[in-house]
């Protein structure tokens, strides 16, 4: 991959390019929607060794709040069965226990304030700055928290879903354009990668966590973590340079990239003089979502990321996320629910590691087709447990299947439609409508999770569920043809490369350009 085709920035659960994801050249940030390349830093900032502690410990209180993200992915799996009475009818705050419509309620309202939290915090982002924005972002988890931990009637569990929602879609915003405008370029990548390991492992914690202690505990211990987080981060940690630097406070910019790097104001100089350069071209380069249809290029760029969100949607990830335990109970297998879920979401944290270490042997294109096949069998043989057991057949024997699928499609999912899709998308946009094109990739990426969780256990009713599973793993092999046919490998090319094959420009024709 070339020097100028790096991207981090303004993008959902956005990630590093996993194939680079240790390399500093070329990173290219995203501020106030738009990307700027940084190669240029590297010839004019000294290379010595430098001290990163305070910076990692930015990044890391930082991501505090993507832990808690996480645990809003998983609560509904510990807690529905809490709520609805299967577990602990005793304890039910709500009673009487909440109906399979209120399940299907506080299951989907989360996708679908996800849907609109973008729009928020892309608002805000440049009127408040990054880390305000952040701070916001969680005050709706807090409130939802306490709500989900005093109250007892469902009405404030939707109220309180939708809010999770909200910050959740905030959070998948700001978080990774903060962490990508603080970092080094040396670094950038590893701390960007924090983003989707905290979130992971926040949807292991309530895994791991809900199914054993009280609703009430669970969700203070959830409003706790919103609460040493937006005290450290308020406190201790300064606003990204890049934003002082655009609202013209120069002094308060140089002050905190010398915290960050660890360094005397006069040693940041340099830096602070590219990063004026980077805001400056960025705020000049402005485009809106409409332009988007003016280039042939970023028209077919937008129909392949919401195409690849889509599918990663009806893969039925956010239905699996959301109801694992549910899920592994209808299975009948002698294996408790509770261990299942958190073998699921053991191998989803280990499965974060997969595309770093196979990307650049194999390529995205190479990996999604994988994925999508192997989330697909997967699938296609739960829905085929299903239907066994549906049919009256004896499956105690091979009570192990059910697991086993759902390893397998998290290893799936994990590998390649997990993480690469907002990689891929990253990387087909030009720099002046990449902000538009993300905020409308991510916001109809969750309004199909809002119709997916909405609906799945109706559907499920009518069809039953093995039907269920084998229409998601259907749409898998649609994704793996779709990638197969539609998407152009983008590892090891420039961002001029992938717009050349967007606008169907042969390198014949580039190279008689060039003479």
């Amino acid at each position: 991959m070339g020097s100028e085709d790096r991207q981090v920035g303004y993008i959902p659960v956005a990630r590093e390019d996993p194939t680079e994801s240790h390399k500093g050249n070329g990173i290219e940030l995203q501020s106030f929607g738009k990307l700027q390349s940084l190669d240029k830093l590297a010839m004019g900032v000294s290379i010595e060794p430098t001290n990163r502690k305070f910076l990692y410990a930015a990044a890391l209180t930082v991501n505090i709040s993507s832990f808690v993200a996480g645990i809003t992915f998983g609560w509904t799996s510990p807690m529905i069965p809490k709520l609805n009475g299967q577990e602990d009818p005793h304890l039910n705050p709500v009673q009487p226990p909440i109906t399979p419509t209120d399940e299907s309620w506080i299951g989907s309202l989360l996708p679908l304030g996800a849907g609109i939290g973008p729009f928020a915090a892309g608002f805000f982002l440049d009127r408040i700055g990054r880390k305000k924005t952040l701070l916001a972002s969680n005050v709706p988890f807090l409130v939802a928290f306490i709500m989900f931990a005093v109250c007892s009637e469902v009405k404030y569990f939707y109220i309180g879903r939708f809010l999770c929602g909200v910050a959740v879609g905030g959070i998948f915003t700001a978080l990774p354009m903060y962490v990508a405008e603080i970092s080094d370029d040396a670094i950038r990548g590893t701390l960007v990668s924090f983003f989707e390991l905290f979130m992971v492992a926040g949807l292991l914690f309530a895994y791991a966590v809900g199914p054993y202690i009280s609703m009430a505990v669970f969700n203070y211990i959830c409003a706790v973590l919103s609460c040493i987080f937006m005290a450290v981060f308020f406190v201790f940690i300064p606003e990204s340079p890049y934003h002082l630097v655009a609202i013209k406070d120069d002094k308060a910019a140089s002050e905190a990239l010398a915290k960050f790097r660890a360094k005397s104001e006069n040693a940041v100089q340099k830096e602070l003089f590219f990063i004026k350069g980077a805001v400056e071209e960025a705020m000049a380069n402005n485009a809106n979502f409409f332009d988007i249809f003016k280039s042939k290029g970023a028209t077919k760029a937008l129909i392949i990321s919401v195409s690849l969100v889509s599918l990663q949607q009806f893969s039925g990830i956010i239905v699996i996320l959301f109801y694992s335990q549910t899920i592994f109970a209808a299975t009948g297998s002698t294996i408790p629910p509770e261990l299942s879920t958190i073998m699921l979401g053991t191998v989803q944290v280990l499965g974060c590691f997969i595309p770093s270490v196979s990307v650049d042997r194999w390529g995205k294109r190479s990996l999604l087709i994988i994925s999508g096949v192997g989330m697909g069998l997967a699938e296609g043989v739960l829905g085929y447990y299903f239907y066994l057991k549906m049919g009256g057949s004896n499956v105690q024997p091979i009570f192990w299947l059910p697991v086993a699928c759902m390893i397998i499609f998290i290893v799936a999912y994990s590998t390649g439609f997990g993480p690469l899709p907002w990689a891929v998308s990253a990387e087909l946009f030009t720099s002046d409508v990449k902000s538009s094109a993300s905020t409308a990739t991510v916001s109809i990426c969750w309004l199909l999770g809002f119709v997916l969780t909405k609906f799945f256990a109706e559907v499920s009713d009518a069809i039953g569920i093995s039907n269920s599973f084998y229409i998601f793993g259907l749409c898998c092999l649609i994704a793996a043809l779709f990638v197969y046919k539609f998407l152009p490998e983008t590892s090891g090319k420039s961002l001029q490369e992938i717009q050349d094959i967007l606008n169907g420009v042969s390198k014949d024709n580039v190279e008689n350009a060039k003479v």
